[in-house]
């Protein structure tokens, strides 16, 4: 199944915090039972839980690529279904394919479209991507909300997650049900209305 969380202040330095992160983490070890990744930089930290499927070494998260521009790092979970038609284009615009993962896939699509990449996938997902020559996270999920992602914002803070009881092991994060929570519950059930973020 595999889940992720992370948090990230481009106003604050969070490199002391890698024990909040990993408390979020082990919320969601039913979900990745196999395996756990850390990143953490100097705004951002990553991690992800991991149910081994295909490419047990090439499938490895959080995955960082590094190109001249930039460096990129990716946690996801999910399938894509169209994997090949992406490796298709990746290839024929020179990118180099080193994995039989679709996360290594999704994260050069995005690297290659940019944040135009949700248009180009089917599949069911929902990833972070930290970018740092732009210095900015883009969360995505899947339109219809197959694959969850929780998030808040706190004190210029922003919290994510595949499950939302891993927000509440960030310090200071409450339990608060408001109208458009109960709208949402009541009225799609456990999909909830579409959103992407970049922070």
């Amino acid at each position: 199944m595999c889940g992720f969380v992370g948090f990230t202040n481009f106003k604050a330095g969070i490199t002391k915090d890698r024990t909040i992160l990993e408390n979020m983490n082990k919320t969601l070890a039913k979900r990745g039972p196999d395996e756990e990744g850390y990143y953490i930089d100097k705004n951002v930290a990553l991690a992800h839980r991991r149910l081994i499927v295909i490419d047990p070494e090439g499938g490895k998260q959080p995955m960082i690529e590094k190109y001249s521009f930039g460096t990129y790092v990716i946690v996801y979970n999910g399938q894509i279904y169209n994997t090949k038609e992406l490796k298709k284009v990746l290839l024929e615009h020179n990118f180099k394919i080193n994995t039989h993962s679709d996360t290594e896939i999704l994260l050069k699509s995005y690297i290659y479209y940019g944040k135009d990449v949700i248009n180009h996938l089917n599949g069911i997902f929902a990833f972070a991507i930290f970018d740092n020559s732009k210095n900015e996270i883009f969360l995505a999920r899947d339109h219809f909300g197959v694959k969850p992602l929780f998030y808040t914002v706190s004190n210029d803070t922003l919290i994510f997650a595949s499950e939302i009881k891993a927000l509440f092991e960030y310090p200071g994060i409450e339990k608060i049900l408001d109208k458009q929570g109960i709208s949402e519950l009541f009225g799609i059930g456990p999909a909830h209305t579409p959103r992407n973020y970049c922070f």
